[in-house]
């Protein structure tokens, strides 16, 4: 081989660098964090994070411009939606307890490079989607007072002409960022306090909103002479849908805070159920009193219900309604800011991101260098950056999280589970498992000899039928099952989404399309389906899996497909950002470096491609006394 040209081994072997797991004790609650909010707090917490400035400027735009009164509906759909992305959340944040959300849950089942993208497109998720909100807030309330902060600034300062700069800086959104993460720094009960104050005045005005619009309803303006129920069709509809998923993007705030619940197993799927039934009612019931006040093709998408309150002589109501939005968006200002430093600091923590980001402040228990770091950096965002070009840069990253936590959730079923008896959570691995262990070692030998099926092998039942996959490794039918599944996922949104738009595709050919992609979708679900789960756990588990995260994983992917080529350009860029800081630092620092002797010592114990069971034993039996630490078992 040439000088300076890698080896086949040293290629493996870096490989292997970027997909090693992180091993977890999943029934260690020790943290750094403090463990001290309760399922209340969690739910407000989840509220806050998805009842904000959509409710009052998302339902009147999308009434207007998609769906018209069938808005309800939009939302209902993109409730549902939501709904199989919450329940992954929920199973992960209830059996990991750790801070770090769809970043960690990745490290846990597909890898660390994977990890790390996801992890950094979530903290960029939250530094855009606080200074979008900041933005937000601040040109509402400078609304209320007759655009007179905008008109003082521009005045004094003059107007900016550049691309993605806001028109002038925003010193009022930057100044309540700062505010805000002082508050945060403080500690989580802090938060939590303020969370719970603003989503109940918030809550208040909502009720207030529901019964007042119910007393004012009329039932005309759904009626054919106004356009009736869906004026735009279901076209209309789904691409309401579209719109408002983005609505419920917050609940992922509950399993970023799993690490200081209380009792994390039962406070985390419960807060997610409640928090986004909530949500749910919410929307719903807003945006049909909205449309039943006025005729939805009158509404004003920038301030819909206050001027539908105007505008049935209620103008004392429209106060009220500034005041619940206001409250609302201080809560999506919350929610960020206590979210992304908790991410910051699970990455850090595990030598991905740099260390001074893993720091807990000794009182406040809080990682406070994180919340006042990227509190700047929100801030800078909001004073500096214009509020579409910050809005264009949202959603997709979200989007991506939640397939790879869909997939992970299939990663996870098929692994063997750690036995009752042992005090640690194996660390789950990738579908094709890796025997490394003397135990492991019998297992395998002995694998044709006992009765009982092990996650990732062939239903008992089913051997039978599909006597072909019975003579795959455990495992490895699983593997392929699964790319095979998100590989058409991936093809099949890709025609329904561009099949009759920018494809031009004749009828037979998106027909034929569909159906192949659709049947070969169908196909890696009955297999997976065909192949032993884990037993049920003591936690929460999501019904009809691989069924339920696989229509998660299809969804997502069809609205990711439908944001604009100029978000996927960013996307990437931001992608490649990433790669540089992981390959600079994150790789060299990662924690699990520190477990790469003892992989070197039990490599060449995994493969015997001949021998008797007592060679077998005598092989392993050196390095079996070793790694009791590669097992992610605490000390």
């Amino acid at each position: 081989m040439a000088r300076g040209l890698p080896s086949a081994a040293h290629l493996a072997r870096f490989c292997q660098k970027l997909n090693r797991l992180k091993p977890l004790e999943e029934s260690s609650m020790e943290t750094s964090l403090r463990r001290c909010l309760s399922t209340l707090d969690l739910t407000l917490l989840g509220v806050g994070g998805m009842v904000g400035s959509g409710l009052y400027v998302l339902t009147g735009t999308v009434a207007k411009d998609m769906a018209g009164p069938a808005v309800l509906v939009s939302f209902l759909v993109a409730a549902v939606a939501s709904l199989l992305a919450a329940l992954c959340y929920a199973e992960f944040g209830a059996r990991v307890p750790r801070t770090g959300s769809a970043y960690l849950f990745t490290y846990v089942s597909m890898g660390e490079i994977w990890a790390f993208l996801i992890g950094w497109n979530v903290l960029l998720e939250y530094l855009i989607g606080g200074a979008a909100v900041a933005r937000a807030w601040s040109g509402y309330l400078d609304a209320i007072f007759n655009h007179s902060i905008r008109n003082f600034t521009e005045s004094h300062l003059g107007v900016w002409q550049m691309p993605f700069l806001a028109h002038y800086p925003d010193f009022l959104a930057a100044g309540i960022l700062l505010v805000a993460s002082a508050f945060v720094s403080c500690g989580a009960r802090v938060s939590s306090w303020l969370n719970h104050t603003f989503s109940a005045i918030s809550m208040i005005v909502i009720l207030f909103i529901i019964v007042l619009g119910f007393i004012l309803a009329r039932p005309h303006n759904w009626s054919p002479e106004e356009g009736g129920f869906a004026p735009f069709g279901f076209s209309g509809i789904l691409a309401g849908t579209a719109t408002c998923f983005y609505a419920f993007v917050g609940f992922d705030v509950i399993a970023a805070s799993s690490e200081e619940a209380k009792n994390p197993r039962w406070a985390v799927p419960t807060a997610i159920a409640i928090s986004l039934g909530l949500a749910a009612g919410a929307y719903i019931l807003v945006s049909t009193v909205l449309t039943l006040m006025v005729p939805w093709h009158s509404l004003d998408p920038d301030s819909a219900l206050a001027d539908a309150f105007y505008r049935r002589g209620y103008s004392w109501a429209g106060f009220i309604v500034a005041v619940g939005s206001i409250c609302a968006m201080n809560t999506v200002l919350l929610s960020n800011l206590f979210s992304l430093p908790r991410i910051v600091y699970a990455m850090a923590a595990d030598g991905l991101f740099f260390q001074v980001f893993a720091r807990v402040h000794p009182r406040t228990q809080v990682p406070v260098v994180g919340i006042l770091v990227f509190g700047v950096l929100m801030a800078l965002l909001a004073l500096l950056m214009d509020l579409e070009a910050l809005v264009q840069f949202l959603s997709i990253g979200t989007l991506l999280a939640y397939t790879f936590v869909a997939t992970s959730i299939i990663v996870l079923r098929f692994q063997k589970a750690s036995p009752p008896s042992s005090p640690c959570l194996a660390s789950p691995g990738p579908p094709a498992k890796k025997y490394d262990s003397f135990s492991d070692h019998i297992q395998l030998v002995g694998a044709a000899q006992t009765s009982m099926s092990e996650p990732g092998q062939l239903r008992p039942a089913l051997k039978p039928f599909l006597g072909f996959l019975n003579g795959c490794s455990p495992g490895t039918a699983v593997a392929w099952a699964l790319g095979i599944l998100v590989a058409s996922a991936i093809s099949l949104a890709c025609v329904l989404v561009f099949g009759n738009s920018e494809l031009h595709l004749p009828r037979w050919g998106y027909v034929l399309l569909l159906a192949v992609s659709g049947t070969v979708f169908l196909f890696s679900l009955l297999v997976l389906g065909a192949h032993q789960q884990q037993k049920k756990q003591d936690t929460f588990q999501i019904p009809l899996v691989p069924l339920t995260p696989a229509l998660s994983i299809l969804l997502n992917l069809c609205l990711m497909l439908k944001l604009s080529y100029l978000t996927w350009l960013r996307f990437i860029i931001w992608l490649l950002v990433g790669l540089v800081v992981y390959f600079g630092y994150g790789i060299w620092h990662s924690k699990e470096n520190q477990r790469e002797p003892l992989e070197l010592t039990t490599a060449h114990y995994v493969v015997f491609p001949s021998g008797s069971l007592e060679e077998t034993v005598q092989a392993v039996q050196p390095a079996s006394q070793a790694p009791v630490q590669e097992s992610g078992c605490a000390e």
